[in-house]
């Protein structure tokens, strides 16, 4: 019977939490690769939002080409897919051109949807829907799931508001059918880890560097170039609890402080979860030979060949 062989583009993907060091740890092996960076981070996609999201600067790339940052202003609506068909482009571009293409980032949402190749409409959302459902409690939205698309609720963690909130949505709305995956390359995942404590000390340091450097400053400036407080709140962590700061809503700044590092331990916390559902991360350790660790998987992933066959009648 006659088939035709597809070989895959391969692509690198290095995922972790905040304050890992994966974006130090991306450039350096794209340095070695002749790769570039497609960012996978939901916040950097924002012009003006450098220092609350971390994204890195011209001087921290080093030369290495970095891709899906500063694609949108302040307030505007970015889709997924939006982002999906960009990261495609990106990728299809570098290895197009004869190089490596190397995904970053922390957002799983972004990775999983690159990764998986989930199928996308394209379809914006229906925002006053939306923002109905945001005005809900948490055991409302539950029982808008229960009632209109129960199969919703396997595997949802109902202790995220946010997941919850976009689960009723879709309950709510035409489209609840299960999409297929179409994965659209052969990918080799690499998670960085550090141990617990070891990684919160590093979130506090990172957090400490960032405000002393104007990260509050960062986020009055936007304010005043006509980014709306609510398009702020959304981001959330610290865009969110230095907006509530600017206005007055904490105490002291010590609370503030306190706050947002906390949320941001929970967020790192987050994301490991998120992460560790995926059964084909390789972890390594950055308290080890990250260096020799990566650079083992990646050459052992480039020297390999899979094959993904397509059956023609």
């Amino acid at each position: 019977m006659p088939y035709e062989l597809l070989i895959m583009d391969k692509l690198v993907c290095i995922v972790g939490t905040n304050a890992s060091g994966k974006s130090d740890l991306a450039i350096k092996l794209a340095k070695k690769y002749d790769a570039a960076i497609v960012s996978a981070d939901s916040r950097q996609v924002y012009k003006g939002l450098d220092l609350g999201s971390g994204k890195v600067t011209c001087e921290e790339m080093q030369g290495v080409d970095h891709y899906l940052l500063d694609l949108a202003e302040p307030n505007e609506f970015f889709s997924l897919a939006h982002y999906q068909k960009l990261a495609y482009e990106a990728i299809d571009s570098q290895i197009a051109h004869g190089r490596k293409a190397f995904l970053c980032g922390g957002t799983g949402l972004y990775v999983n949807a690159v990764v998986d190749g989930y199928d996308l409409t394209g379809e914006e959302p229906d925002l006053k829907l939306r923002r109905q459902i945001e005005e809900k409690s948490l055991e409302e939205l539950i029982s808008i799931i229960r009632e209109n698309a129960p199969g919703l609720l396997q595997q949802l963690d109902i202790k995220n508001k946010r997941r919850v909130e976009r689960a009723a949505e879709k309950a709510l709305s035409a489209d609840k059918g299960d999409h297929v995956n179409r994965p659209r390359y052969e990918t080799l995942l690499i998670g960085v880890t550090w141990p617990r404590e070891v990684l919160y000390e590093r979130i506090r340091e990172r957090l400490d560097r960032r405000l002393s450097i104007g990260m509050i400053e960062e986020v009055a400036h936007l304010r005043e170039n006509g980014a709306t407080d609510d398009f702020l709140y959304r981001l959330g962590l610290e865009y969110r609890y230095i907006l509530m700061y600017l206005l007055g809503e904490f105490e002291s700044y010590d609370q503030f402080y306190n706050k947002l590092f906390m949320e941001i331990r929970h967020l790192a916390k987050e994301q490991m979860t998120w992460f560790r559902k995926r059964r084909d991360i390789n972890w390594v350790d950055m308290s080890g030979d990250v260096m020799g660790e990566c650079c083992s998987l990646i050459d052992a992933f480039y020297e390999g060949t899979v094959f993904n066959r397509r059956i023609k009648l």
